[in-house]
């Protein structure tokens, strides 16, 4: 006889916000039910992103109703489609953008439109790095930095997830790339995955040595992971019409904005949450036309059970250089 369909997983829940130490494993919880429009994934691997620690500590924009699960990065293969979906069938290998019912668990409920293919090219390990950083980078160099082939771009932390996507995408467009790492394996990572040129961001004269190498001119774009440290001096390093794209922030930090006159320079904020359904079609279709040309290859960096999730939680804040997108095995 076949074997019943599970109605229990193991999934990672968040009851309190809080530290690392709030995220509970628990063996017992209900497998969701895709509803209209959307499917239930059975997840082979989740990424890990910092927003999801700043959301879990209760200090985000965003909160979610408790408990919840974490987690919206997964990549597995559809396990059932709710009604009216006809993209994606039972069996399909598939990589999300969000999930509805949390990633940090073995089966996922996803609306379908959030939800693209997998190509064979990638595993599952690969698929899970691909949602939130490539379409973060995508949306802060195009969408809202308006980025065009032979401008520079300067990648300030570009060793985690974001940067090197940040990293290939920049490459493969056509424009020239710097990046920041606070590791010299970081800064081999990001010259393997399309910059031109890498800065260790913990050599004290590492803004000089960027300014060397732009000469005069400045820099057009700045993909800003850490701009709480780092955006006084990244005004100084754009060229006219420059614009620092602000894709992470852990906290306050103070500029002079006559130093945005002098320039005309901008500071743009980036939020892949406030993406049209047309915007993020646009980001995957890009991003699959980039795979199958074989440019697009995310970087696994730290792996963890799911067991170990407390932490990859501490290691994301608090690890001395990242070298690709941290992910959860399952």
């Amino acid at each position: 006889a076949m074997a019943a369909t599970r109605t229990v997983m193991r999934a990672v829940r968040v009851f309190e916000f809080g530290g690392p130490e709030v995220l509970k494993l628990q063996t017992d919880v209900l497998v969701p039910v895709p509803k209209e429009n959307q499917v239930l994934i059975k997840v082979h691997a989740c990424g890990v992103n910092p927003v999801e620690t700043y959301i879990r500590s209760g200090t985000y924009a965003r909160k979610p109703a408790l408990p919840y699960t974490p987690g919206s990065d997964v990549s597995g293969v559809i396990e059932d489609v709710g009604e009216h979906v006809t993209a994606f069938k039972k069996g399909d290998r598939v990589f999300t953008l969000e999930t509805v019912s949390g990633g940090y668990a073995e089966y996922a409920v996803a609306a379908a439109n959030r939800v693209f293919p997998l190509p064979d090219k990638l595993d599952f390990r690969q698929g899970a790095a691909l949602g939130v950083p490539y379409f973060t980078a995508y949306r802060a160099l195009f969408q809202k930095g308006c980025a065009k082939a032979g401008e520079s771009v300067l990648v300030h932390g570009a060793s985690g997830g974001v940067g090197l996507a940040a990293c290939q995408i920049a490459r493969a467009c056509g424009l020239k790339v710097l990046g920041t790492a606070g590791t010299e394996e970081g800064m081999n990572v990001i010259l393997r995955n399309g910059a031109h040129h890498a800065f260790n961001h913990r050599d004290p004269n590492y803004i000089e040595r960027i300014k060397e190498c732009t000469g005069p001119g400045g820099v057009d774009i700045i993909i800003e992971m850490l701009s709480n440290v780092n955006l006084d001096a990244d005004l100084q390093l754009l060229a006219c019409a420059g614009r620092v794209m602000v894709v992470g922030c852990r906290g306050r930090i103070e500029i002079n904005p006559r130093d945005t006159m002098s320039k005309e320079s901008s500071i743009i904020g980036v939020s892949l949450f406030l993406a049209t359904e047309e915007e993020r079609q646009e980001c995957a279709t890009a991003l699959l036309d980039g795979i199958e040309a074989g440019w697009l290859k995310p970087t696994v960096g730290l792996e963890y059970p799911l067991e170990k999730v407390s932490k990859a939680h501490e290691d994301i804040i608090c690890s001395s250089g990242a070298r690709g997108k941290m992910v959860l095995l399952l």
